[in-house]
């Protein structure tokens, strides 16, 4: 995504802002800080104390999360493929070679070696285990590939059709973090397939929003802090930020450098099926707590710079000067003496 991709409500806000302080010159005549007016304004607003959120927004990708390859280590034709779109979970089958399954199993990383009786003991080994227990096998979950994981072996061996060796190999089992969604088929069935080849790409199952944000912006992220997405035909969806990457990467050969950033719908269900969803989501970029403000138009540009607004009481006018602060959903912070919550201000007419 593109530095120019990317606009900040407060940029758009500080443009209005501009124009606005432009018209109220040309209707003044560049007013001065304390000065009393006779006019009266064409409209009123009143000062309200709140919070100020200050947004951007962005684009993003609704789909299922980062795809992960899964690579084969069977050496043979390839006779089954799942769909893609379809999920598979602990000991279900990723595909088939010589009409052998490869079936999934959970951990956190992948097979390195063939478990067998007297294999040195391993997280490996207990990771097999783990799954092997998941499935239902009785058998002791440690690190040592003793006789009862043999036996528990050739039970699983024997009922998922695999020939019963009572040893598991690469070319058996892929092991994956979780369960996962297929996202696609790298090879079609009956080709001839060699260790180390691609055969699918995988996701998560999680519906998730990813940005590819300016790096620039990063700290405009932050983990768990709420955003609001928006998908096509105007459904809006809460969410919550899971991820921020922490490694730059550039979009494309030209492209402005970005980290990923990762949003979690809180219901994910009515954000549909679909995949690679084109959305829009507003991030928080600034907060203020507990803060004046008026609308936007109520700035009056002040002879001697900086900005005033224009106190309306009763039939009295008088041009009081403020600090500007952050501008927010149409409306500006503002401090200055004798500024209080309730006082009325000249806007233009509506």
């Amino acid at each position: 995504m593109s530095r120019r991709g990317i606009v900040g409500a407060a940029t758009l806000v500080l443009l209005l802002a501009a124009a606005a302080a432009a018209a109220l010159i040309a209707r003044s005549g560049g007013a001065a800080a304390g000065e009393q007016t006779a006019t009266l304004p064409p409209a009123t607003a009143a000062v309200e104390r709140g919070d100020l959120i200050d947004t951007l927004t962005v684009s993003g990708t609704l789909g299922y999360g980062p795809e992960q390859p899964v690579v084969n280590a069977a050496g043979g034709t390839l006779t089954e493929l799942p769909e893609e779109g379809e999920v598979i979970s602990r000991g279900e089958e990723l595909y088939e070679v010589n009409r052998d399954p490869v079936l999934l199993m959970y951990g956190p990383k992948p097979m390195h070696r063939t478990l067998e009786l007297g294999v040195p003991d391993g997280a490996d080994v207990r990771h097999l285990e783990r799954n092997l227990s998941e499935l239902g096998y009785e058998v002791e979950v440690d690190n040592h590939f003793g006789l009862s994981t043999r036996a528990a072996v050739r039970k699983w061996q024997a009922k998922v059709g695999l020939p019963v060796t009572g040893s598991v190999s690469k070319a058996e089992v892929v092991v994956l973090p979780g369960e996962v969604r297929v996202q696609a088929l790298g090879a079609p069935v009956g080709t001839s397939v060699r260790a180390g080849q691609t055969l699918l790409t995988v996701t998560g199952v999680e519906r998730l929003v990813t940005v590819q944000l300016d790096a620039g912006r990063q700290s405009l992220a932050r983990k768990g802090a709420p955003v609001q997405v928006e998908l096509p035909g105007e459904l809006e969806l809460k969410g919550k930020i899971s991820e921020v990457g922490t490694v730059a990467k550039q979009a494309g050969e030209d492209g402005d450098t970005t980290v990923d950033v990762r949003i979690r719908p809180d219901d994910p269900g009515k954000a549909g099926k679909l995949d690679q969803v084109p959305v829009s989501v507003e991030l928080q970029s600034e907060i203020r707590r507990d803060v004046l403000s008026v609308p936007v138009e109520a700035l009056l540009a002040l002879r001697q710079g900086g900005y005033g607004v224009e106190v309306v009481e009763g039939a009295n006018v008088r041009v009081v000067p403020v600090t500007a602060g952050i501008f927010a959903n149409g409306r500006v912070e503002v401090s200055g003496s004798g500024l209080t919550e309730g006082m009325r201000v000249g806007v233009p007419a509506t």
